[in-house]
């Protein structure tokens, strides 16, 4: 490896360590991280900012001011209740809906809008139920990746995966919606099995759930009208976003800027909610990993994936998955998915072979492989800022223990998947 190689990675291990330890805020690391690069001139100011995904960036900030101003109709805790209620206040109930409905969301709605839109109603209902809503948080984190890897436009990989391969929304219904769907009833089943004993409370707190009025929680009747009304156009929106003509990040941004316009809100207030120190982690997490991509670092990493296997797509296909899945849960997939893509179509041009179960294991490698770390995917950084925010701390380490075993199986299940299909 080159100077510049070495430097690159011994900052991006640095940084790491330091988010995975909680040492240092990882805001701090990250920004750390870019500023090192910059200062050993790895990278300039100019490239630094070429590497952060704008369009990420943009749809977290949109989507952030959309549901501050969304949740002070009362529409987030009217859900809960509703929700609750249909349960029968028992947790265990409300847990396997609030999965289902996070999954769901997550497929047709970027997932950092889906837990944007969740994480609310789920601390409400835990709150009245005098439960911690951490185990919720860390199973819809989870749901919502799962939720994402279904559909076109449900995770960032697939949209980039969708564009190159030339693949409809309805391609990834049939080949990343089945094996999505078993993992998420996968999931549902290790999550009762891991959390049973953290689902009790008191009668009285049930009693006071069924009694509970939902429209009572309604604050401002015609904000909540126009919240719905949005929510619609944008879940619409974001599925019909390419036939539009229009990035994620434009939905998002128009959006936050009709609701503040006319939802009536401060201002103010509402900017100042904003979660910035998540948005300037990821800034810094961009930065720190687009000095591996500078580098060369991670299209060394995928020409060894690619070499190895001399040619055999099987092999191929089951090593894309699973390094796919390692490494997106510790890196941002959009850099590495970015990637392999240039590869795999070099593969197809060069030898003629039929490379799309590569696309399929690239896929749901990516996808699934952010639910391993906190830092595996936008939605377990974003909902796990959330919780914290609202006292109730999610450290790496606790959501390692759940998050990377849920992973693995998934990734199992994924294996069976493509081997069956396409062996």
């Amino acid at each position: 490896m080159t100077t510049t190689q070495i430097i690159s990675v011994i900052i991006f291990l640095i940084t790491m360590t330091a988010i995975m330890t909680e040492r240092v805020h990882r805001t701090v690391a990250t920004i750390a991280g870019a500023i090192l690069l910059i200062v050993t001139h790895i990278l300039t100011i100019e490239k630094s900012i070429s590497y952060v995904d704008m369009n990420t960036i943009g749809v977290l900030v949109g989507m952030m001011l959309f549901v501050a101003v969304v949740k002070n109709s009362g529409i987030f805790e009217y859900i809960a209740i509703k929700s609750a209620k249909i349960a029968k206040g028992k947790p265990v109930n409300i847990m396997i809906i609030f999965i289902i409905i996070t999954a769901v969301l997550s497929a047709f709605l970027d997932n950092v809008t889906t837990v944007l839109l969740v994480g609310p109603m789920t601390i409400a209902i835990t709150r009245i139920l005098d439960i911690s809503p951490v185990p919720f948080l860390i199973t819809q984190i989870m749901a919502s990746n799962i939720g994402g890897t279904a559909t076109l436009v449900g995770d960032p990989p697939n949209i980039m995966i969708g564009s190159a391969a030339n693949l409809s929304f309805t391609d990834f219904i049939l080949n990343t919606g089945v094996p999505a769907v078993i993992a998420l009833i996968a999931a549902i089943i290790y999550f009762l099995i891991l959390y049973k004993k953290h689902m009790q409370v008191k009668e009285s707190a049930i009693e006071n759930i069924m009694k509970m009025d939902e429209n009572k929680a309604i604050k401002d009747k015609s904000l909540m009208i126009k919240s719905i009304i949005m929510i619609i156009l944008v879940v619409v929106a974001f599925v019909f976003h390419s036939q539009l003509g229009m990035e994620s990040c434009t939905i998002a941004l128009t959006a936050a800027i009709i609701m503040l316009l006319f939802g009536g809100q401060d201002a103010e207030e509402v900017i100042i909610s904003v979660e910035w120190s998540t948005i300037l982690f990821f800034i810094g997490l961009f930065i720190v990993v687009g000095g591996l991509e500078e580098t060369g670092i991670i299209e060394k990493l995928a020409n060894m994936l690619i070499s190895a296997t001399n040619g055999n797509m099987v092999l191929t296909m089951i090593i894309i998955l699973w390094a796919s899945a390692i490494i997106s849960s510790f890196l941002d997939n959009i850099p590495f998915v970015a990637t392999l893509i240039p590869l795999i179509i070099t593969m197809q041009q060069a030898g003629g072979i039929d490379v799309m179960p590569l696309w399929w294991a690239l896929s749901l490698g990516a996808c699934l492989g952010g639910n391993g770390t906190l830092i595996g995917a936008s939605a377990n950084v974003v909902l796990s800022s959330i919780s914290n925010k609202n006292g109730y701390p999610i450290t790496f380490k606790d959501y390692f223990k759940v998050g990377f075993p849920m992973m693995i199986v998934s990734i199992i299940i994924c294996t069976g998947y493509l081997l069956l299909r396409f062996a």
